[in-house]
């Protein structure tokens, strides 16, 4: 986040919590036109023509170019009008402060093995950030996995449930909880199942790390009319829903014009931070063929559309491309009849990747104020239900992305 920002920015409870949804609000609305449409699947945008200098502007631009600024488009001071300006005002209406953080007790002996290095240090942050003013006598760790969080926060005095829907992860959680000597109930549960109010009950502190979608969602409603005094939740993939479009929770989700398809959804998702050089080279491959198959495809079907394309075995990426073109157009019942010239299109799809990744850096700036803004939603629905709603981050992006905590209390 610029140094700009985090001045200013601070935790968002009470009054904060509407007044920053609402001029996010105004925001995402006034500009959906820069940030809706994706570059991937379209030649050209409309924006383009309004803003003929910045768009010239990101499309000179490098591969590289655009993948040094990915993660941070805002600092990208050189671009035209109205990047810049963009830039600031987005900023501004994403900063948010760091939730207070306590020392934790040493972990037990030998208590995150098995546990990925970043996994953990998520763990430890989100659990270095649980304050609540009574202190929680039953962990409910939510959609656990193995139940590594709840072993995490499980204290003197504390009990502890797991539910998970995974039945290998059920019974793994089990024994590991039992190998640490730690007294913890392990339930197979689907939550999203109609009898999943069944595992709640008022005296547990539910807790979701990175739940995606309906998961969390679904533990907010639960919790809520099982009267659970606490919860804390980092929400995470906005886009795992089981609707076409996003149905908001709050008085004032509901009667926003704002309408949000999986595609939107996604965006916020679209930051990433873990990929290695042959992850993102491996990436970069798939993207740019399937960039060079699309101006194959628009010719054959003499329909300037993109169509879209099933997900293909990394393998395919071995392939001649002429033979990846030839194969994915069978898949899509294409004639690939005549002699296109191969290497001109291969290059010209690595030309529109670096096209597309620079384009995107305008959709950039609307990542972090979209993904406010869903979670904004979710502590208005919690303040509707009686909680005093937390809204901060717990962590640094780097870490993960999918920083901001709700905590929400009775």
């Amino acid at each position: 986040m610029p140094a700009r920002a985090a001045e200013t920015s601070h935790v968002l409870t009470g009054e904060d919590l509407l007044a920053r949804f609402t001029a996010l609000n105004t925001f995402l609305i006034e500009h959906q036109a820069l940030w809706k449409p994706r570059p991937f699947t379209h030649l050209s945008l409309a924006w383009e023509a309004s803003y003929p200098a910045l768009s010239s502007w990101l499309r000179e631009r490098s591969l590289e170019d655009a993948e040094r600024a990915h993660n941070h488009p805002a600092d990208l001071v050189d671009a035209p009008e109205p990047f810049a300006s963009l830039a600031t005002l987005s900023a501004k209406l994403s900063a948010v402060g760091e939730l207070p953080s306590h020392v934790l007790e040493n972990a037990g002996h030998r208590l995150n093995v098995d546990v990925p290095g970043r996994k953990w240090q998520q763990i430890e942050a989100f659990a270095s950030r649980l304050s609540f003013a009574a202190q929680p006598t039953h962990w409910l760790d939510w959609c656990s996995g193995k139940g590594h969080l709840g072993r995490r926060l499980l204290g003197e005095g504390q009990q502890l449930t797991c539910v998970e829907y995974d039945p290998a992860l059920v019974i793994s959680g089990q024994t590991l909880s039992q190998r640490h000597h730690l007294h913890a109930l392990h339930v197979e549960q689907d939550v999203l199942a109609a009898d999943a109010a069944t595992v709640l009950s008022a005296r547990h502190t539910p807790v979701a790390l990175h739940a995606c979608g309906d998961l969390h969602v679904r533990l907010m409603q639960l919790a809520s009319a099982a009267e659970c005094r606490q919860m804390a939740i980092a929400p995470c993939c906005y886009n795992r829903i089981s609707r076409s479009e996003y149905q908001a929770l709050s008085s004032a989700g509901l009667r926003s014009a704002l309408q949000l398809s999986l595609e939107d959804l996604a965006l916020p998702m679209s930051e990433t931070v873990t990929a290695g050089a042959r992850v993102r080279r491996q990436r970069d491959t798939s993207m740019a063929r399937r960039l060079g198959f699309d101006l194959l495809q628009r010719q054959v079907r003499g329909v300037n559309e993109y169509l879209p394309t099933p997900s293909l075995p990394s393998a395919w990426l071995d392939k001649p491309f002429a033979d990846y073109c030839r194969d994915l157009a069978a898949l899509k019942e294409l004639s690939t009849t005549g002699t296109p010239d191969w290497q001109a299109l291969e290059a010209a799809g690595w030309q529109r990747l670096a096209e597309v990744r620079n384009l995107e850096l305008l959709r950039g700036l609307f990542r972090r104020p979209l993904e406010l803004w869903l979670n904004l939603d979710r502590a208005l629905f919690l303040t509707e239900q009686g909680y005093d709603v937390r809204l901060g981050i717990f962590c640094q992006s780097m870490l993960t992305p999918r920083n901001l905590l709700l905590l929400a209390e009775r």
